[in-house]
């Protein structure tokens, strides 16, 4: 992480305050809720009812906007405070379906550099099983001071 020494990440709360919309209105419709915050591990959970394709099934869109929120909130506190992350790239494998309750998203690093982070994604239903597994990678940019 690029903070500087001694100095704490900050929290959750702290970073969201920074953004221009906080959350997010994404995160905000679909019910994500990061449990998790820091530089080695990102959690969040989304709730599978209200983010259904028309079959009852876990949109696989939904599962997507749960990786990039948790790989994209890793990649831009690994940056901060010098930098900020964007997204060039995402990818996911859906293994299963999920029909109700909650999916919990796990981010784990697997590179963290000075101008790019990726990250592994992995989502569970409440059983624990396994129903996505999904890479991002995020470009480190200059912040913009104004």
């Amino acid at each position: 992480m690029s903070t500087p020494e001694n100095t704490a990440p900050p929290t959750l709360e702290e970073f969201l305050a920074l953004a221009p919309e906080g959350n997010g209105a994404l995160n905000d419709k679909m019910g994500v809720e990061v449990t998790e915050f820091s530089p080695e591990r990102m959690v969040a959970t989304m709730p599978v009812e209200g983010n259904t394709q028309p079959y009852g099934l876990l949109h696989g869109g939904a599962s997507v906007v749960l990786a990039e929120t948790l790989g994209s909130l890793g990649s831009a506190l690994h940056a901060y405070p010098d930098r900020i992350a964007v997204g060039v790239d995402i990818n996911a494998t859906h293994h299963r379906a999920a029909t109700s309750g909650t999916v919990t998203g796990v981010a784990t690093p697997l590179h963290l550099g000075r101008s790019m982070a990726a990250w592994q994604i992995e989502i569970t239903d409440d059983q624990g099983r396994r129903v996505c597994t999904s890479r991002i990678t995020c470009a480190l940019i200059p912040a913009q001071r104004d």
